[in-house]
């Protein structure tokens, strides 16, 4: 999923928890997560042309999936911290986002998979932390179940 999207100044570090079981969810939606965490890091840290590193880190807590990308680049700065996850809030020049990829993102981990979103940010370390629950929560009535992905 990563190699298209990287530069030669990127450095990926992976640290994933292998003993996670699957997660009960929809795989296509969460890989549209993941996808638009990664491109925003990517885009953070080479807006001027540099690189960084990117971290991908995944974990048990609790009773939850911590799935966390973290980067190097200049941080999102407090006044739009609270804006960030709104519907067409983008800080991409012109042309080059649309401002939905945060909001959609939120949508699928919160309202589909009943899981958060977060931010955490100072120059130099931005992490987004997706927390999503390690059982099926799926209410009577609601979509289809959801399928199990790694």
């Amino acid at each position: 999923m990563l190699s298209g999207k990287l530069g030669p100044h990127i450095e990926v570090v992976r640290r994933y928890d292998r003993t996670l079981p699957s997660l009960p969810g929809y795989p296509a939606e969460l890989n549209q997560v993941w996808t638009n965490l990664i491109d925003n890091a990517v885009a953070a840290m080479t807006k001027e042309g540099g690189g960084g590193t990117l971290t991908v880190r995944t974990e048990r807590d609790g009773e939850l999936a911590l799935v966390e990308f973290g980067d190097t680049g200049p941080g999102v700065p407090p006044e739009i911290r609270e804006r960030i996850f709104d519907p067409f809030f983008t800080t991409k020049p012109v042309g080059s986002g649309t401002g939905l990829g945060l909001d959609i993102s939120r949508r699928i981990v919160v309202d589909k998979h009943h899981g958060t979103l977060r931010l955490e940010s100072v120059p130099g370390d931005t992490r987004f932390q997706v927390r999503l629950p390690l059982s099926a929560d799926t209410e009577p009535g609601g979509p289809e179940r959801p399928e199990e992905s790694a």
